[in-house]
């Protein structure tokens, strides 16, 4: 188990991966920063946790050096889905959401991955019984693709990074079939990662391979600007919520994920 990315492991962790997205009202900010200081110690003590991960953003919830007041992602990896649905309905997660203006949830099964994060690897997400929840099978909704990019920037890039950065995230929120797009980070300048949501599989790879975002791949792997790098696609199981005055909702009976 690594909770915190703190320790390299040699067993790819192999789960289920959760996504919340929160863009939490003026009057509870101050109540989000304390969560984001207070770091994964806050969700560490959930059954089947194998990692986790609470971000920042930058400025409307976008891929910038201005960081938002407001927005703010978690991500975790879960053994199996009954685990990550206990964790969709705990206190922690109600809570924040009860603050939140606008807050999205989201229940993944890894489809491919490569790199690492804080000297973890993932792995491909079980197809075996374990891994199902009441006849929930991973195939669940195909249509729907998402993806999670994470980088840590060496310091002596980090300029040349950001120089090719904005023009990447102006592409991605403005790619047909994107539904949601959102940059999050560890630290400022050097440890960053970003979210999407996409319509399909075939407007993903349409963005991926073309425009800004691969002149910025490029460039990254030219000039060597991350010591560590990780790129995971996943397939949608299951949603909820509104996120950029949009309403998303696309879940399985089982999944109650009442808001509040």
């Amino acid at each position: 188990m690594n909770i915190e990315g703190t320790q390299a492991v040699t067993t790819p962790l192999a789960g289920v991966v959760v996504i919340v997205l929160l863009d939490y009202l003026r009057q509870h900010q101050a109540w989000g920063w304390f969560r984001l200081a207070s770091g994964p110690p806050h969700v560490k003590a959930h059954p089947g946790l194998l990692f986790a991960k609470i971000m920042g953003s930058g400025h409307g919830g976008g891929f910038t050096l201005r960081p938002s007041a407001s927005h703010q992602g978690v991500m975790a990896v879960f053994d199996h889905v009954d685990h990550a649905q206990q964790f969709l309905q705990s206190t922690y997660v109600q809570e924040s959401r009860s603050r939140a203006r606008e807050s999205w949830v989201g229940l993944m099964a890894v489809d491919s991955v490569r790199g690492q994060w804080d000297g973890c690897e993932w792995g491909v997400t079980p197809s075996d019984p374990q891994m199902t929840s009441q006849g929930l099978t991973l195939a669940a909704h195909p249509e729907r693709m998402a993806v999670l990019t994470r980088a840590s920037i060496r310091p002596a890039k980090a300029m040349a990074f950001w120089r090719h950065a904005p023009a990447a995230q102006a592409d991605l929120n403005q790619a047909q079939g994107c539904e949601i797009a959102m940059g999050l980070g560890e630290a400022p300048l050097v440890r960053q990662c970003t979210f999407s949501l996409w319509h399909s599989k075939a407007d993903m790879l349409h963005y991926a391979h073309d425009g800004a975002h691969r002149s910025a791949i490029e460039a990254a792997n030219r000039y060597g600007f991350f010591n560590e790098s990780l790129f995971v696609r996943m397939q949608l199981l299951a949603m909820q919520g509104r996120w950029r005055d949009q309403d998303l909702n696309h879940q399985a009976e089982w999944l109650e994920l009442a808001h509040g």
